[in-house]
């Protein structure tokens, strides 16, 4: 009998016209919408925030990967945004994309995933897929979905399918999206992971099935690791060519010549995002528990953790140079999101590099065309308009964030001092020979 559920689901979700459930509508939640929406899917989008889904209902994206006219094509197909977890129990496959942060020991914060568990488990039946793609640590799906779920008489492989399938996105990434980006599944049974196949299918022209759902969550742990890792070395080489005398980025740029056994990674004034940061804390956390110290993760985390402070050092070297003290001193960030072409602050090391300027009693302000305001300490800052007096105004300008918007040919021509964190005025230095000496890079 069991057989003949999953293998009419499994039907079901490969068929013209599934109803698939996405629980969480934030950055990885409503792509996946969107995309299950143009295949054919009748999609039901959970969220908690109701005036987040009264918002989504009248067309209004707050996710940077998702247009408005995206957006307005999955409700015309169909996509329901909607606060009430009843919806649920029409669904054919339910997808948990709630968040995963860390508290601030760096321990796991999973109350979201416990929380949608709970509102999963209540509405469930059997006949339905239930996956978790929420980054967390390895044996979360086993240790926590399945015996919500067991409690219920819902049994993984007999009443219903369990699978754990790591996001994978990359917000800002106009080269890889949900489509063509492959799709690791680990399903609680085969039977589980042949129907989290064909659910995943449909979105994603690659399907790549792994042994277990605790495979499946440590794949996206070794993929943030090791960005976290390789990042920690480069700003590790950053500090010890800043010791030396010698410009890290020539090192690299000279070292990506060669054709075999390297893969360039750039410095930068701290990790930012919403995986790498955090995702290698659970990992560390998990293994805390089997008395093995995760020596590279540690490592790694204290290095990144340096670069902010490191810049801020930078910045006081440049102003001691023309005898200006860093009190009292303006200094102008340019960029605050983490990472170039996104408006994202998560985790973003701007935040802690202007904390420590302001700590320092420096007079601080910024600029980014994708962040109109921001938190800072116990206060904030609105966006400043990036005009030739307030460049020409300013002490000491801090590039922070390489946007693609930005002319850095006017920022060296009108900035009397640059620290340059991202090389991004390395090109308009070529250009500009005799304004070189105005910029100092990490």
């Amino acid at each position: 009998m069991s057989a003949n559920v999953l293998a009419a689901l499994t039907a079901r979700l490969a068929g013209p016209r599934p109803t698939i459930a996405v629980v969480g509508l934030g950055y990885v939640g409503l792509p996946l919408c969107v995309e299950f929406a143009a295949s054919g899917a009748l999609v039901v989008g959970l969220d908690v925030n109701e005036s987040l889904c009264a918002a989504l209902a009248a067309g209004h994206s707050h996710v940077g990967d998702v247009s408005d006219a995206a957006l307005a094509e999955a409700l015309a197909a169909g996509f329901l945004p909607t606060a009430d977890a009843t919806r649920l129990q029409s669904a054919d496959a339910i997808v948990i994309c709630v968040p995963t942060p860390l508290r601030k020991t760096k321990d796991p914060d999973i109350s979201y995933i416990v929380a949608a568990g709970r509102a999963v488990a209540e509405n469930a039946r059997a006949g339905q897929l239930i996956v978790l793609e929420s980054t967390t640590y390895p044996g979360t799906t086993e240790e926590i979905l399945v015996p919500m779920l067991e409690a219920k008489g819902l049994r993984p492989g007999v009443e219903v399918a369990v699978a754990f399938s790591p996001e994978r996105v990359d917000p800002g990434n106009l080269r890889f999206g949900i489509r063509n980006t492959p799709k690791v599944i680990g399903g609680v049974t085969p039977t589980c992971t042949t129907a989290a196949a064909a659910l995943y299918g449909r979105a994603c022209d690659t399907v790549h099935v792994v042994s277990s759902p605790a495979t499946a969550e440590t794949v996206k742990l070794l993929e943030n690791t090791f960005r976290m890792v390789n990042i920690a070395l480069v700003n590790e080489f950053a500090l010890i060519c800043h010791e030396l005398g010698v410009d890290v980025w020539e090192v690299i740029e000279a070292a990506a010549t060669k054709p075999f056994g390297f893969m360039p990674f750039k410095p930068g004034p701290g990790l930012g995002g919403h995986c790498i940061p955090v995702d290698p804390h659970y990992l560390a956390w998990k293994l805390r528990a089997h008395n093995f110290t995760a020596r590279f993760v540690e490592l790694a985390d204290a290095i990144n953790g340096r670069m902010p402070e490191h810049v801020v050092d930078v910045v006081a070297d440049l102003l001691n140079e023309a005898r200006l003290p860093l009190n009292g001193s303006r200094v102008l960030a340019l960029g605050v999101a983490y990472k170039a072409g996104v408006a994202d602050m998560r985790e973003s090391p701007a935040l802690d590099v202007l904390s420590r300027l302001r700590a320092r009693h420096a007079v601080v302000a910024y600029h980014d065309p994708y962040v109109p305001e921001l938190t800072l300490d116990s206060g904030g800052l609105r966006n400043e308009a990036l005009t030739a007096a307030l460049l020409e105004g300013t002490d000491v300008a801090v590039i922070l964030t390489d946007h693609p918007d930005f002319d850095w040919d006017f920022v060296l021509r009108h900035a009397p001092r640059i620290v340059d964190a991202r090389n991004a005025t390395a090109a308009a230095r070529q250009r500009a020979p005799e304004l070189a000496g105005r910029v100092r890079t990490i």
